[in-house]
């Protein structure tokens, strides 16, 4: 593992030092001021073949790092001194190669650039289904963030509060305070099937910050777009590295994985949402709670609006 750790440090300096010597000092800031405009970003890995698992390491890694500097940087986000909370989906028992949990590849870059960007502190930590000691552990998410200094938090549910949501269709939900009390959220899932849902993806991976999910069962759409609301969306990031094609959320059968090798970030839930569909194989309007959300006005179900920046990543 510290032969891995120290390939991804190796790619994340070395990809920002190459930007800066590439463009020059002034070019670079008016790159800079044009990519903050930015509200979502496209990377794609561009290579043949069926790839090595060091390569879909190698390709995580590089694709957050181009995919969040095509939005400006991490500073864009995260102000020196302040406190993120990184909330993957680490729902379930289950290794990366199932596609069940955020690739943890992809949150230990988001960690270190927080970090880099002058972040305090970074939490990593979500609301399993599974036993959240052994989720936290198949998925690799908790080893990986523990050797970046970050601090990994299980949400004891003794400490979830009841919360004003004022939502629609939610009026208060039990919800762990130490994540909404962050400086910023980074919302990380990864794209997988859902057989209630259809899909889950950025506006459903809110659901990690709560108590009492079996109430959204009554109407999930609904009530997505109130906790997403109600989390104020700054960044995300939507895995899609590997992704979990039938039989989500938890998943468990090797043939219900596809490698897509991609992954997307911006500003906009719903847009990332509608986006994540098409990876998916759906159309973003037969995903009710994109086009709910598109219709309350927390983004666009037509990303494709937005001019994404699509980036090759070798």
């Amino acid at each position: 593992m510290h032969e891995s750790f120290s390939r991804r440090d190796f790619l994340l300096r070395s990809a920002a030092a190459a930007s800066v010597a590439a463009l020059g000092a002034d070019a670079f800031s008016t790159a800079q001021a044009a990519a903050e405009s930015t509200k979502m970003t496209i990377a794609q890995w561009s290579g043949s073949g069926t790839p090595s698992a060091a390569q879909i390491q190698d390709a995580a890694v590089k694709m957050t790092q181009q995919a969040i500097e095509g939005l400006g940087g991490m500073k864009r986000f995260v102000g020196r001194g302040s406190v993120v909370w990184i909330k993957p989906n680490i729902g379930w028992d289950r290794v990366p190669e199932l596609a069940c949990n955020t690739n943890p590849d992809v949150v230990a870059t988001l960690i270190r650039l927080a970090l880099d960007a002058g972040a305090k502190t970074v939490k990593v930590g979500d609301n399993p289904c599974d036993i959240a000691q052994k989720s936290y552990a198949s998925s690799g998410i908790a080893e990986a963030a523990k050797k970046l200094g970050a601090e990994v938090v299980f949400l004891d549910r003794s400490r979830f509060r009841e919360m004003d949501i004022r939502g629609e269709r939610v009026k208060s939900l039990p919800v762990f305070p130490g994540i909404v009390e962050c400086d910023l959220v980074i919302n990380v899932p990864i794209i997988k099937h859902h057989g209630l849902a259809g899909a889950t993806m950025c506006m459903k991976n809110y659901m990690g910050v709560i108590e009492n999910r079996k109430l959204f069962h009554q109407d999930i759409p609904a009530c997505l777009v109130d906790i997403t609301r109600f989390m104020k969306p700054q960044i995300c990031v939507l895995d899609a590295v590997r992704i979990l094609t039938a039989h989500g959320p938890r998943g468990g059968d090797p043939n219900d994985v596809a490698l897509k090798m991609t992954l997307a970030a911006g500003v906009d839930p719903v847009a990332l949402d509608a986006w994540g569909a098409e990876v998916l194989g759906r159309k973003p309007e037969e995903i009710k709670s994109v086009v709910k959300g598109s219709e309350a006005g927390l983004g666009t179900m037509d990303y494709r609006l937005l001019s994404p920046k699509e980036i090759a990543v070798s």
